[in-house]
């Protein structure tokens, strides 16, 4: 079975959540813990939490992913950012493992008016200082574009924080396929190279999600801009083949698609169409 969905907000709670992923056909979704500019987390409610594992349980979801706000940011120049990257990671961490079957997603960061090797330190103390034995979620770097000072724009960046990390059997990696794109990794033309060099340097066995999306820039320009699935850059067939593939169609994919939810819906149809069991 293809695992697919889309992102949905959690305003209205997690049961709501997983229900409107039901009605659109999806086995797992995405989420922000908090407003994506930052804000406070939504408060846990156990009974919302229990409908949402019953949804899990007996609809057979795949992992659900959530996203930490984009202003979360590790690598920052400034002390004060991320100090308030330090506690939303921790915050969130705390949130996550009170939730069933969950992945918890992080963009690295930007190492703004320093370097990378400074960035890379930066957020290998705060993961190092933050994440606790007894975490029971899988904390995921996302692979990035590489606009500006941005970490993550290559597999050896990604490979130098999990390297650092201490509770290293904790980390793993989304791979987002616009972004891998445009940083210069040609899954277009030459995806099993780029499988292959993941392996070798990363490792598959971290490899525990994809961001799905086409994109409106082309190959190699740093750039982040989704696009609606076979609308960009990535076209149709390459995302089939994407999500077909043998290293891959086990992982759980999420649309981060400029849709709605109905948008979503036909999305979901057309790869599920073309999935291969």
């Amino acid at each position: 079975m293809l695992n697919i969905g889309p992102h949905i907000s959690i305003a209205k709670g997690y049961k709501k959540a997983g229900e409107e992923a039901l009605k659109i056909n999806a086995n797992t979704f995405q989420f922000f813990t908090r407003n994506p500019r930052g804000g406070k987390s939504k408060d846990l409610n156990e009974k919302d939490v229990e409908a949402l594992t019953k949804i899990i349980q007996d609809n057979n979801f795949a992992p659900i992913l959530a996203h930490a706000p984009y202003t979360l940011n590790m690598a920052s120049a400034k002390e004060d950012v991320r100090e308030a990257a330090k506690e939303i990671f921790r915050m969130d961490l705390d949130i996550m493992n009170q939730i069933p079957s969950k992945l918890y997603n992080f963009h690295p960061g930007s190492y703004t008016t320093d370097n990378v090797e400074i960035g890379i330190t930066r957020i290998t103390d705060i993961l190092n200082e933050c994440i606790k034995e007894d975490d029971d979620t899988f904390i995921l770097l996302e692979t990035m574009s590489g606009k500006g000072s941005e970490i993550g724009r290559s597999f050896e960046e990604l490979r130098e924080i999990i390297d650092r990390v201490n509770l290293k059997d904790k980390m793993g990696v989304c791979l987002d396929t616009c972004h891998v794109y445009c940083a210069g990794y040609d899954i277009v033309n030459n995806l099993d190279k780029v499988l292959t060099d993941f392996d070798k340097i990363i490792g598959l066995d971290r490899l525990k999600a994809i961001h799905l999306n086409d994109t409106l820039n082309d190959f190699n320009t740093n750039k982040d801009r989704h696009a609606k699935i076979g609308e960009g850059f990535l076209k149709l067939e390459p995302i089939i083949r994407f999500v077909n593939h043998p290293a891959l169609k086990h992982l759980p994919f999420f649309l981060e698609t400029p849709n709605d939810m109905y948008g979503y819906k036909k999305e979901i149809e057309l790869l599920r169409e073309n999935y291969v069991e």
